[in-house]
């Protein structure tokens, strides 16, 4: 039995400390971060920008809704002319996760 519940131990630490490789952070327990996406010229010079958000759910990692493109983003900030593009995520255990794409622009 004692050797069952290490191997059963073992296993469970390999299978979290081993994940998959990622372009983003991602916490085993909770995810809530911020990052930049895309940026379309850094040197362009605006005085008053515009933002439009976007966003999607999913729960359970069963179920997903919703549109966090950087088109809906656009649209519910009337904007045409994209300068930068932010993205956050939060998730907790795997439960229940939030994404959502804020565009800044013109």
């Amino acid at each position: 039995m004692k050797k069952y519940i290490t191997l059963t131990i073992a296993a469970l630490v390999a299978a979290i400390a081993s994940g998959c490789a990622s372009y983003t952070p991602k916490g085993a327990l909770l995810t809530d971060i911020s990052l930049p996406i895309a940026l379309a010229d850094a040197n362009a010079k605006v005085d008053a920008l515009k933002v439009g958000k976007s966003q999607c759910k999913d729960v359970l990692a069963l179920i997903a809704q919703g549109d966090a493109s950087i088109a809906a983003a656009m649209k519910n900030g009337n904007i045409t002319k994209v300068h930068f593009v932010d993205w956050k995520a939060n998730n907790i255990l795997g439960l229940v996760g939030t994404y959502e794409c804020t565009v800044y622009g013109e």
